[in-house]
């Protein structure tokens, strides 16, 4: 499918509403338990207010965010994740034309590599079928575990003023300010780690199968995966929508060694054992096993995985 950046946010909201609701309750109601009683005494009657209001700013600074991330994703699933319809595959006509007049490759050559990418994609979510899952539950279970540092609220709380609020507008100026930084926990810093092993054997995986693909049809094959792979490990709009409104900076950090161990054990071992690897979560390789793929690929051969 040929998306707009409207069709791109109409059918990818509600997987971003999942993965953001966490955060967004917190939000709502960070107001109410952060006040102190002197200041909640004085609110009275508007607590009931600025919880609402909390859950609309949090709702409008989704909503920008979005509405700038559908103008420079190129695919449904760009950033890693399968964020709309299962089974709809959709590429981004506006963008991929933009990008393709800054690369020295034609645009026939950039358009059929995105769609390889896409295809890629959507065989591996719904060929593993429990990998949506697992990728949306690890963002989701990672958010709803954010503890907000209430150090700013707790400053701003002791000029309170009750009545600044009818001004809906001034929650959300106070959410832009970064005023509810969140905190990650020792136990999701060791889930991040996870979560991005995973993302990072996921778009190894992929880029494997497309240079085996195209690398002989599009002499450019590489030089665009590089281009994708710089792109992902910078701080592009994708992270920076994450790490605003879930807290997670979502950048697959070994995607490069991901993608190696991928190419060594399909040399080593065949097609089909390397996809075997995806029957089971417990299977997969770890963050350590990317770093040193020979003894990974030393125990898929000798029938250990």
């Amino acid at each position: 499918a040929a998306w707009t950046p409207q069709d791109w946010v109409d059918n990818t909201l509600d997987t971003w509403k999942r993965l953001c609701d966490p955060m967004a309750e917190q939000v709502s109601t960070v107001w109410s338990s952060a006040l102190p009683e002197e200041a909640k005494a004085m609110a009275g009657p508007l607590m009931a207010m600025m919880t609402q209001m909390g859950s609309m700013a949090f709702g409008s600074q989704l909503g920008q965010a979005l509405g700038r991330l559908s103008k420079e994703v190129m695919t449904s699933t760009d950033i890693g994740l399968p964020l709309g319809p299962k089974g709809v595959a959709a590429l981004m006509p506006a963008t991929i034309e933009e990008l393709s007049d800054g690369l020295e490759q034609s645009r026939s050559a950039v358009l059929t590599f995105l769609a390889a990418r896409e295809a890629a994609h959507h065989r591996l979510f719904s060929g593993v079928p429990w990998l949506s899952q697992q990728l949306l539950g690890a963002v989701e279970a990672y958010a709803r575990g954010m503890k907000i540092d209430m150090s700013g609220l707790e400053q701003l709380s002791a000029g309170f003023d009750p009545s600044s609020l009818s001004d809906p507008s001034k929650m959300e100026e106070l959410l832009s300010q970064g005023l509810f930084e969140p905190k990650a926990t020792p136990e999701q810093t060791a889930a991040l780690e996870r979560l991005e092993t995973l993302l990072a054997l996921v778009e190894g995986w992929v880029q494997t199968v497309v240079t085996a693909a195209l690398g002989d049809r599009i002499p450019g094959t590489a030089a665009l995966s590089e281009m994708l792979r710089r792109r992902r490990a910078t701080a592009g709009p994708a992270e920076q929508t994450f790490a605003t409104l879930v807290g997670l900076e979502l950048r697959p950090r070994k995607m490069r060694e991901a993608a190696v161990l991928w190419e060594r054990l399909t040399e080593a071992a065949g097609i089909d054992d390397r996809d075997a690897v995806w029957a089971h979560p417990d299977l997969l390789p770890s963050s350590a096993d990317l770093d040193e793929p020979a003894g990974f690929i030393d125990r898929v051969i000798g029938g250990d995985i």
